[in-house]
């Protein structure tokens, strides 16, 4: 990445800001469909990207967004989970937390999808905490992130599907 000092792999800063367009991406969902940033348009979408399934942190988030699920329903909104995960973890966390949405698994080619939304950690080989708030055309509204411990608010969420709806 341009500006970042060779030989420091550090977080990505995001790539994709608020105004531009969504990158493209196909992966699999953890019941083994293909989901495409296309199949998002048409509505507003929220992209959760995430370190690890398997974390107490991520699995709060899971549940966070699981409790709100009649809200983001309400607003015609499409939730989206994606982590570097297998799509068999993904399979259990959703099965065990209660998840109806898609959950995608970045796992291989490693985190592309991560990297192409420039929100990948390189040095611990996952996604970092960042969402994107996209409108029903594919454009980003709004970036979400918090730090690796912290888990991101989900009454933001809200406040950018929100004023995307209303």
């Amino acid at each position: 990445m341009a500006g970042r000092p060779a030989g420091s792999p550090q977080e990505e800063l995001s790539l994709v800001r608020a105004g531009g367009q969504a990158p493209a991406f196909a992966l699999s969902n953890q019941h083994a469909e293909i989901v495409r940033r296309d199949d998002l348009l048409g509505a507003p979408a929220l992209l959760v990207f995430f370190p690890l399934v398997l974390t107490p942190v991520c699995e709060g988030e899971l549940e966070a967004l699981v409790a709100r699920q009649p809200a983001w329903d309400a607003w015609g909104a499409r939730v989206v989970g994606l982590s570097v995960d297998h799509r068999y973890s993904l399979r259990d966390a959703a099965d065990r937390l209660g998840v109806g949405f898609d959950l995608l698994s970045d796992f291989w080619p490693h985190g592309d999808v991560a990297r192409a939304f420039g929100c990948f950690d390189h040095e611990r080989g996952h996604a970092t905490r960042q969402s994107f708030v996209l409108d029903a055309a594919g454009r980003v509204a709004r970036v979400i992130s918090s730090s690796r411990e912290q888990p991101r608010d989900a009454e933001d969420y809200e406040a950018a599907l929100r004023a995307l709806t209303e």
